[in-house]
């Protein structure tokens, strides 16, 4: 048999590393378990849309559109509208349903890169580092490879772009950005996207903007988008630039499978196309809901409230053993493990495990290493997506591993 050689350069993903990682350990019983591992909403799910869910049934019947209905693309063109303040996009030709922003963000690589057209190499495509895994394997299975902008803590870990040669930007076909960002919460400024659109504009490559995290956030102001970047710079065609969202994280349905695209109609068109013939049309019932989350605000509202709440109490209390600070958005802290511990953030997250049951994510598995450094080397990601009293029980745990810890005792 034959298969695919470009699946031989993935990586498994992190939660099977972190599987792995504990194969062998007996948690401590007294604790129950506690997860910050997996960044999966836990908030509940709004009863307007389960019962949309629940009340547009009849549509089953029926194939749906892989452009979506008329309805969705609208109340999707609305939605931007109002949280970014710029004109509606063209909901026939810049806005496309898909299912689940993940999906989307594999399946534009696919479209986007032409290896052919790449003559001193294979296509490159830029990921910021650390960085959400889809981009790395979106690449390797589109012809291409991935490059890594590692971080910069020194810069709220936005990637030195300017650090970039000339010989590598000649052979960027996509950009992957995700800004609020997994797993530092960083938030892109508007320099930042004059500088990424001056770069697309030179050398012709597609800005892929994931834009998952952006009703979560903790200041009055909140995230510059993408799109909204592209306006104020005039920029009113969003010429090569793809915006990615869903309702995720934002309505707590991780479940629905329910995103978007939008942006350049030239790259839509030839998506939609892709997409026709990869079957990933969304259930009309599904699409039914989607409409009545995007129209709704104040479930997001009370969302958004939740997680400041929820951030305000625990953040303190972390950064009592280990170096960590609001974000500017998302639902992640990205800790620094104390140099003095000794410990790697392997390490960290198996002591952790086995002594107080509660689970966090390695930094380095969400990085990779480039340039000369793993940027999640001695960092974990702590998603506090679960409800306030156990994320505060987690950190009270954590916070007791770190003073109670004894480095002979490794």
């Amino acid at each position: 048999m034959t298969f695919n050689p470009y699946l031989s350069k993935l990586q498994p993903y992190p939660f099977e590393k972190l599987k792995r990682l504990f194969a062998d350990v007996v948690p401590n019983s007294k604790f129950p378990a506690i997860s910050l591992g997996i960044g999966e909403p836990k908030h509940p799910t709004p009863a307007l849309i389960k019962d949309a869910i629940v009340d547009n049934m009849a549509g089953l019947a029926s194939y749906p559109s892989t452009a979506g209905s008329d309805d969705l693309r609208n109340s999707i063109s609305a939605w931007l509208g109002r949280r970014y303040n710029i004109p509606p996009l063209d909901a026939a030709t810049q806005i496309l349903p898909v299912i689940g922003s993940r999906e989307a963000l594999f399946a534009l690589a696919q479209t986007v890169i032409d290896p052919s057209a790449c003559k001193n190499g294979l296509p490159l495509v830029v990921c910021p580092n650390p960085f959400y895994q889809i981009y790395e394997g979106a690449a390797y299975l589109a012809g291409a490879e991935p490059y890594f902008a590692n971080a910069d803590p020194d810069r709220n870990f936005a990637p030195d772009y300017k650090s970039i040669p000339e010989s590598v930007w000649q052979r960027v076909q996509l950009l992957y950005i995700c800004s609020p960002g997994n797993p530092t919460g960083a938030v892109l400024n508007l320099d930042d996207w004059k500088e990424l659109f001056a770069l697309s504009d030179r050398y012709g490559f597609v800005i892929a903007a994931d834009e998952c995290y952006s009703e979560i956030y903790f200041k009055a102001e909140a995230p510059l988008g993408s799109l909204q970047a592209a306006r104020v710079l005039g920029r009113n065609d969003y010429q090569r630039l793809i915006t990615l969202s869903s309702l995720s994280k934002r309505s707590n349905v991780p479940g629905m499978r329910s995103g978007f695209v939008a942006g350049d109609a030239e790259i839509i068109k030839k998506f939609l196309l892709y997409r026709t013939y990869h079957g990933s049309a969304m259930s009309p019932n599904i699409q039914a809901a989607s409409v009545v989350a995007w129209n709704d605000e104040v479930h997001v509202q009370e969302n958004r409230d939740k997680y400041i709440r929820k951030f305000a109490q625990i953040t303190p209390i972390l950064q009592e053993v280990l170096d960590v600070k609001l974000p500017d958005a998302a639902f992640y802290l990205w800790a620094k493990i104390p140099d003095a511990m000794g410990l790697s953030d392997t390490e960290f997250a198996r002591r952790l495990y086995e002594e107080y049951n509660v689970t966090v994510l390695p930094g380095s598995y969400l990085a990779r290493e480039a340039h000369g450094i793993n940027p999640g080397q001695n960092r974990i990601r702590m998603a506090l997506v679960a409800e306030p009293e156990e994320c505060l029980e987690a950190a009270e745990r954590i916070v007791s591993f770190c003073k109670n810890f004894t480095p002979a005792a490794v």
